[in-house]
């Protein structure tokens, strides 16, 4: 995720306008930074690895000349974070600027036959083949508009971008497809940015753009064009003051629940990602007799559900371990293992010294991680991208759900490779590709029981998360996510295990979260449920779309899409459980964005 702001002014200096705008775009990537303005009949351009403030002290983007310019604030997930990788990206001739946010999934093949053709490319994104796209059209005699719109035809993925170029000096020409873009209407100017918050103060109305649509802006006009049929479609034109509950922090009051919405576009993102790296990372995989998933809190979480789907899907011997216990005495290790290491922040201190202590060794080091450049990716010989964009919230949300889905596409590879479980493989993907709107469902359908389940459960001191199967990792996600945001002590266990030792805590109004889909394990946590209730437990469940048995003797239930491949059930079961720790945290009066004693990346083992 990264943020992009534009702006085609009447008047000089609109660089400090672009500037203020992506200080307030900050949230949504801060590896580098940078602005293009045109001038003159040439493209002005400043841009470095850094934050905003950094970089404009460093190079002062906000003094760069020109009416017309756009400015970019960058989250890496292809290139590491450096100058070379920073936007706006220019082609050969200097023809065209180009600001994006998104994901291109065919740019391996796009550069290449831009390098067959003699472009030079100097960056490591995917974003800079749109700017060689569109000056080979550009070159055949098509105008800025209609270079765009082609080149765009050429696209697969999920993009929002923003073109100038210093033919038509006044005009910014910018496309949508499954990443926000909003138009912004001033006196003075129009412009375009990722997000309403960004919307300079005297923007006095905005269009929000839909997929599949070409805009052109100049300072007193705005057309928009649907891409495939070139045809111009109406202004939808509304009062900024009717979508002032959508600005800060998109609309929300917390990162959290800012970022717990996030995850259909997360999973869009993960759905869209390059094959070409899950690939490579599978084929190490591959060739590998064993696999240790290691990682941290949540992360570890993601181990234990990885080892499910490598196992079930690749028929891959993988074993989770904890990083903090992973030692040469507890794991056998040779040229023949791998260590597949997960981490959020890419620079958990626990994971990155087992990396440390097996670099030069016989042991094929593999990472997952949502931060290009960070420790963990100049460790390993092959990771992959988790592309969920910044994750602001302290309680890992949208990563986690990142985690599960790259995993899943992870697993599909190697077996894929390997010619196995070919049936299921077709299942696992159908599930993948529904996924983000599954996953806007499961929100939809819960938030409410979620806000008045957690009036009642802000009061409790203690509560039980019991699932079977691959939901003991959802059970022990949901625990984690109650007890570090909001103070009450949570456990997450096998619901077969509760009854030698956890029952012994239960009385007359006891909260037990059970996670219940209709999976091989049903009939036996029905029993479980059924066990609690009869000892006072307050029963709270998440079951799928039209049971019956665990809804009859169920306080309260949380209702998810039912899904054919109940291996993915977590990725839906634990949403409720997210959105349940954050109200909770509310109806206690705690910030969920900063709990105590706790840090977005734990650099100390």
């Amino acid at each position: 995720m990264c943020g992009i702001f534009g702006c085609t002014s009447l008047k000089e200096g609109v660089s400090k306008l672009i500037y203020s705008s992506l200080k307030r775009l900050e949230y949504r990537g801060y590896d580098s930074v940078g602005l293009a303005t045109i001038c003159n009949g040439h493209i002005f351009l400043k841009k470095d690895q850094g934050k905003v403030e950094e970089v404009e002290r460093r190079l002062s983007l906000s003094a760069l000349p020109g009416r017309c310019g756009i400015g970019h604030t960058r989250w890496a997930t292809h290139g590491a974070p450096s100058k070379e990788n920073a936007h706006p990206l220019t082609d050969c001739e200097g023809k065209v600027a180009v600001a994006h946010n998104g994901i291109i999934e065919n740019y391996l093949e796009l550069r290449s036959k831009l390098g067959d053709s003699g472009h030079k490319l100097r960056s490591r994104t995917d974003s800079e083949i749109i700017a060689h796209l569109i000056e080979e059209l550009l070159n055949k005699g098509l105008t800025l508009e209609e270079a765009v719109r082609q080149a765009t035809l050429t696209l697969r993925g999920s993009y929002a971008f923003a073109v100038i170029s210093p033919l038509c000096e006044d005009k910014i020409v910018c496309v949508r497809m499954e990443s926000p873009l909003v138009i912004g209407l001033s006196r003075d100017y129009t412009c375009l940015s990722s997000d309403i918050p960004a919307l300079p103060p005297d923007v006095e109305s905005i269009i929000v753009m839909n997929d599949g649509e070409l805009a052109v802006l100049t300072p007193h006009s705005i057309v928009i064009r649907d891409l495939e049929s070139n045809q111009q479609l109406p202004l939808r034109i509304v009062a900024k003051e009717s979508v002032t509950c959508l600005a800060d922090r998109g609309g929300f009051t917390h990162y959290m629940i800012k970022e717990i919405f996030e995850q259909p576009q997360a999973a869009l993102n993960v759905i869209n990602a390059p094959r070409y790296y899950i690939v490579k990372l599978a084929e190490e995989l591959v060739k590998s007799d064993r696999v240790y998933l290691i990682g941290c809190g949540t992360s570890y979480h993601a181990c234990l559900f990885g080892s499910y789907v490598l196992r079930s899907i690749a028929d891959i011997d993988a074993q989770p371990v904890i990083a903090s216990e992973f030692s040469e005495s507890h794991v056998k290790l040779g040229k023949d293992v791998a260590i597949l290491a997960i981490s959020q922040s890419g620079e958990t201190a626990d994971v990155l010294q087992v990396l440390r202590s097996y670099v030069n060794k016989d042991v094929k080091l593999l990472a997952l991680t949502n931060v290009m450049g960070s420790s963990i990716t100049r460790l390993v010989s092959s990771y992959v991208g988790l592309y969920a964009g910044p994750e602001i919230g302290v309680a890992a949300t949208k990563t986690f759900i990142a985690e599960l889905l790259m995993l899943t596409r992870i697993s599909i590879e190697v077996a894929r490779i390997k010619g196995v479980n070919v049936d299921l493989i077709s299942g696992v993907e159908s599930i993948l590709r529904s996924s983000p709107k599954l996953i806007e469902r499961s929100l939809t359908l819960n938030e409410p029981l979620a806000k008045s389940l957690s009036v009642y459960l802000s009061l409790k001191n203690s509560a039980f998360f019991l699932a079977r199967g691959v939901n003991i990792v959802t059970a022990l996600e949901g625990a984690l996510k109650l007890k570090e945001i909001s103070y009450i002590h949570a456990e997450g266990y096998p619901a077969g295990e509760s009854k030698h030792g956890p029952i012994a805590l239960v009385e007359e109004g006891f909260p037990c979260i059970f996670v219940c889909p209709h999976d091989e394990t049903y009939y036996k946590i029905l029993g479980n449920v059924m066990e609690m209730k009869a000892r006072g437990a307050f029963v709270i469940s998440c079951v799928e779309e039209g049971d019956k048995e665990v809804r009859e003797t169920s306080d309260r239930i949380f209702v998810l899409p039912k899904i054919e491949t109940k291996l993915l059930t977590p990725i839906l079961h634990v949403v409720p459980l997210q959105l349940l720790a954050y109200y909770t945290a509310i109806a206690r009066g705690y910030d969920p964005d900063k709990p105590r004693n706790l840090a977005k990346s734990v650099t100390v083992p």
